[in-house]
């Protein structure tokens, strides 16, 4: 490699390494990170052994396979959805099984829920205002209601 960048001369891996995480700050995802890893240690493995530039190559290419593997398993872990809210962005699954009271009436079967200052639209037999009912299910973004027991 240093007779390709001859001014760079053991430093060409370092900054491969720099170009790759430049990439990674620009670019979606989390990819160039692991090639950069494996370029900083492509450039202290030839620092040390100082290997002829195929050696160079077989060594990144080498642990740019093992870092992207080491990467994916990292970033695989646990779930995204955190547990101590598992109905985060659908609100809506929260309140099945939940009971209230309508505000206003259910008419032809459907009507209006207000729950925790947000109204919901509802579905289900026609009721008065002032009924309990109990959600339970959900249509897209309608609870589907039942009278309570």
């Amino acid at each position: 490699m240093e007779q390709l960048f001859p001014m760079l001369g053991n430093w060409v891996w370092f900054v491969a390494a720099g170009i790759f995480l430049m990439l990674e700050l620009m670019s979606p995802g989390v990819f160039f990170i692991w090639l950069g890893i494996a370029a900083v240690l492509t450039g202290v493995i030839d620092n040390v052994l100082d290997l002829a530039w195929q050696g160079e190559l077989v060594v990144f290419a080498f642990l740019s396979v093992i870092a992207v593997i080491a990467g994916r398993r990292f970033y695989k872990g646990p779930a995204m959805e955190p547990e101590d809210n598992p109905h985060l962005n659908r609100r809506q699954y929260g309140y099945v099984g939940r009971s209230f009271t309508l505000g206003q009436p259910i008419v032809n079967g459907r009507g209006k829920l207000t729950i925790e200052d947000t109204v919901w639209q509802i579905e289900g037999p026609d009721m008065e205002a002032g009924a309990r009912v109990k959600v339970t299910a959900v249509n897209d973004m309608t609870l589907v209601v039942a009278v309570h027991p």
